[in-house]
């Protein structure tokens, strides 16, 4: 490190310094648990880290469902299985490539989560007046919370987006424009792999940092991400 807290009273020590750096590079989405419940206690602090986070406008957009009824988790892995076929389908070239792939760990992982808008997000124009999308970015600032805190606990995190979220919203009975836009998988793992699972499959890598990083404009030779599908 650089002893920034040498150089700046308001730095963390060293430690914790590299304590948050090593979390950020070494958190991946986790698709394989093993068997274990999560440690007394730590549900409590990943809400509390997810709702530690910031928000536009102070909206507090994010709402946790916790869920514990089996009939439910039987009905989320529906859901899911019927969104991976229909995106299966829109694959052409590597249909049996992706069938191949484990989405979701909903029937072994140890707790889950649905994360949602709230509803009437639209009715808070503080930040967002001109980009609604901040609603789902202060959601998603949550959610990345909890996936750090996690991994710095040992606990293996993976985010479910294949699903119709009318159809979820309808399983959870939540209220009109209220809205699900992750299903979080959380528990014990054996390990976690030094690189992200769809880089090691061949679906994407990390893109140099300088083909995201633009100095005072968008540079005229800039590439888009390239895809993999």
């Amino acid at each position: 490190m650089n002893n920034a807290s040498a150089e700046n009273p308001n730095a963390f020590d060293d430690t914790s310094i590299a304590a948050i750096y090593h979390a950020i590079h070494s958190r991946r989405d986790i698709r394989e648990f093993v068997p274990g419940a999560l440690p007394l206690g730590l549900l409590d602090r990943l809400y509390a880290a997810a709702h530690a986070a910031p928000s536009v406008g102070y909206m507090q957009p994010w709402r946790l469902i916790h869920v514990s009824d089996p009939a439910l988790r039987e009905g989320m892995a529906q859901l899911v299985e019927e969104e991976r076929l229909r995106t299966a389908a829109e694959l052409p070239t590597r249909t049996a490539e992706f069938l191949k792939l484990k989405v979701e760990g909903i029937k072994t992982c140890a707790e889950i989560l649905v994360v949602a808008l709230m509803d009437g997000c639209e009715n808070h124009l503080f930040g967002k007046r001109t980009l609604p999308e901040m609603a789902l970015a202060s959601a998603a600032c949550a959610i990345q919370n909890l996936w750090l805190a996690a991994r710095a606990e040992g606990i293996g995190m993976g985010w479910v987006s294949f699903f119709e979220p009318a159809a979820l919203a309808r399983l959870f009975a939540m209220p009109p424009g209220a809205k699900p836009i992750a299903i979080l998988c959380l528990g014990q793992v054996a390990q976690f792999a030094t690189q992200p699972t769809l880089e090691t499959l061949g679906w994407g890598q990390r893109l140099p940092i300088e083909s995201v990083v633009f100095e005072n404009q968008w540079p005229a030779d800039a590439q888009p991400t390239p895809t993999a599908y």
